[in-house]
């Protein structure tokens, strides 16, 4: 149970919001935290493109984009929707979370169709368990019935969000893409929603 002191004992809550222009500043923030700490931009979607010299309304509008098969498949890349992990208790981004769906061979591979993270800062938390359940249920949306996930074996993190949702793994081989050696889990995404609801109903805004 996620508690935050505040003279007394307040329940943290969290929601998804989609990106917009109005959160530019705390996007930007969100991203450049990342290359502050030298950590991997996962879950961004297309946010991180700043980082490649994309202004952030062109970052945005390709996020945004992504969920159209037509322009996904333009520039080589699967439907996904990104969602920013808003705190409600200080309208905060404190995560956020890539949906993927029609996947290509490769991302059935590796990639899968959940990629997560928490900005630095916030880390050790327990906040991307909540991250990962609020996904699985835009997942459900969508009408995924089982979902990929994977990670680095060294990233012990998410390792242990995978593990505490009831992932299971299914390999742990080296991805030929970055070569490093990765664990794959899958998750039944209707089975995991009913199996960790009364965990997380507190923590949803």
């Amino acid at each position: 149970m996620l508690l935050k002191k505040t003279g007394c004992e307040k329940m943290e809550k969290f929601y998804l919001e989609i990106p917009s222009i109005e959160r530019k500043d705390e996007i930007i923030n969100y991203v450049n935290e990342f290359v502050v700490y030298n950590s991997d931009t996962n879950g961004m979607g297309s946010l991180d493109k700043i980082l490649e010299g994309y202004t952030f309304e062109e970052a945005l509008e390709r996020c945004l984009n992504m969920e159209n098969i037509e322009y996904a498949k333009k520039v080589g890349r699967c439907q996904s929707k990104t969602f920013l992990l808003i705190r409600e208790n200080d309208n905060k981004i404190v995560g956020m979370i890539n949906v993927r769906w029609n996947l290509s061979e490769e991302m059935k591979k590796f990639g899968g169709n959940i990629g997560y993270g928490i900005r630095p800062t916030e880390r050790r938390k327990g906040y991307n368990k909540i991250n990962l359940y609020l996904g699985l249920l835009e997942a459900q949306k969508l009408g995924l019935e089982k979902v990929m996930l994977d990670c680095d074996v060294n990233n012990l993190g998410s390792l242990k969000t995978m593990q505490a949702l009831g992932g299971v793994l299914e390999r742990t081989e080296v991805d030929p893409y970055d070569g490093i050696l990765t664990s794959v889990y899958w998750f039944n995404v209707k089975e995991t929603i009913g199996n960790y609801k009364k965990e997380f109903e507190n923590n949803i805004f």
